[in-house]
C-alpha cells in the first residue's frame, strides 16, 4: 500500500492521479481539508481509503506492515502563515514522526520540501548543499529546518532505506482551486481574465527589474507527480532533490499564454505589490536540476506555454475542472 499524506491537494492528487494511470489504486489517502469543495480533488481517484491526518499515525501503529511507501505532501503551504506554532507541528514535528516511522518499519519516503527555502536566492538554487540558506518567511523557514534535521538523522544512520525531499519550484496546474490567494499566478490569470477581461500582474519595486519580468521556474504538476512516481519505480540515490524545469520565465510570458490558450489577445493591467510581499518576493528562482538528471531522470518538462495550453484547455475550460 501507498499512503499519501495530503491526498486532497494538488501536488498530491494528481500524484494520486498517476499512480491510477500505471495500475496502482492500493492507496490511502490523507488529509484534512481546508475548502468546502476540496473533496472534489477526490473525486477522480480510485483508492482503498481516507484518513483524517491526525488519524494517520494511529492506524500506522496497527497497520503498518501493509505500507510500502509513504508520499508526505501534506503541509501547511501558506507562504503568508505567521502562527510559528501550527508551522513547528504541522511541517516539522508531523514529518519527523513519519520519518522515524519509516526508519523503523522499513519503508520508503518521499517527502515535499520547498524551494521557499532558497530565500531570495543569493546562494543560488543548487541543491548540491543546504547549508547558509536564509528563507524569506516562516513556511520556508520550516521546510528547511526539516530538511537540515533529515540530512542529521540520514548521516547519523537513522533514515528509511530509500528516501528523498523535493524542492518544489512554482507548481501550477489542475486541483489548486481550493488555494485561495495561494494558488498558482496561472490560475489567477486565468479567473481574472474570464471575470474581467485582463489580466493583473504586480509592478515591480526594483529598478533593475522591469514589470512583469520577475522570473520563476513554473512547472507543471503533471510532471512533478511523473517524478514522484519514477522515483517510486525503482531504486534512487536518497537525497534532497530541485523538482523544476531548469528554466525561468517571466510572469508576462504566463499571463501571455493564459490568455492566448483562451483564444484572446492578451490584455495585462499592472498593479501595486502589496506591503506584505515587500521584500519576502522572490524575484528570480531557476532550478539547478543536475542532481535529479544525474539520477537518471531524462524526461523533458512541459514548456511553460504546453502546460498552460493543457491546464487552461482541457480544465478551466471544461464544465468538469478536476483531473
Amino acid at each position: 500500500m501507498i499512503v499519501i499524506t495530503g491526498g486532497a491537494g494538488m501536488i498530491g492528487s494528481i500524484v494520486a492521479w498517476q499512480l491510477n494511470r500505471q495500475g496502482r489504486d492500493d492507496l490511502l489517502l490523507v488529509d484534512r481539508p481546508t475548502h468546502p469543495e476540496q473533496w472534489q480533488n477526490l473525486c477522480h481517484r480510485t483508492y482503498v481509503d481516507y484518513l483524517d491526518k491526525d488519524e494517520l499515525m494511529p492506524w500506522l501503529e496497527r497497520h503498518g506492515a501493509q505500507v510500502e511507501t509513504i508520499i508526505h505532501m501534506g503541509a501547511i503551504s501558506d507562504t503568508t502563515e505567521r502562527d510559528w506554532n501550527r508551522l513547528l507541528e504541522a511541517n516539522l514535528r508531523y514529518s519527523q514522526r513519519l520519518w522515524q516511522f519509516c526508519a523503523q518499519q522499513g519503508v520508503t519516503l518521499l517527502y515535499a520540501s520547498s524551494a521557499a527555502t532558497y530565500g531570495n536566492g543569493e546562494r543560488g538554487y543548487s541543491d548540491a548543499s543546504i547549508d547558509g540558506l536564509r528563507p524569506l518567511n516562516a513556511y520556508g523557514y520550516s521546510k528547511h529546518l526539516f530538511d537540515q534535521w533529515a540530512l542529521r538523522q540520514a548521516a547519523a544512520g537513522h533514515a528509511p532505506p530509500r528516501w528523498a525531499g523535493f524542492k518544489f519550484f512554482n507548481v501550477y496546474g489542475p486541483n489548486e482551486y481550493h488555494k485561495g490567494r495561494m494558488a498558482s499566478v496561472a490560475y489567477h490569470a486565468f479567473t481574472q481574465f474570464r471575470a474581467g477581461g485582463t489580466v493583473r500582474l504586480f509592478k515591480s519595486d526594483r529598478p533593475d527589474v522591469a514589470d512583469g519580468m520577475q522570473l520563476r521556474d513554473f512547472v507543471y504538476v503533471k510532471d512533478v507527480a511523473e517524478v514522484m512516481a519514477w522515483f517510486l519505480a525503482a531504486p534512487r540515490p536518497s537525497a534532497i532533490y530541485n523538482v523544476g524545469t531548469g528554466q525561468a520565465r517571466s510572469f508576462l510570458d504566463l499571463a501571455t499564454a493564459v490568455m492566448e490558450s483562451c483564444g484572446a489577445r492578451p490584455h495585462i493591467t499592472w498593479i501595486d505589490m502589496p506591503d506584505d510581499l515587500k521584500g519576502k518576493y522572490q524575484y528570480y528562482t531557476q532550478a539547478d536540476i543536475g542532481k535529479l538528471r544525474a539520477a537518471g531522470y531524462d524526461k523533458p518538462f512541459r514548456t511553460l506555454e504546453e502546460g498552460i495550453r493543457d491546464y487552461v484547455q482541457n480544465y478551466l475550460l471544461q464544465p468538469d475542472p478536476y483531473c
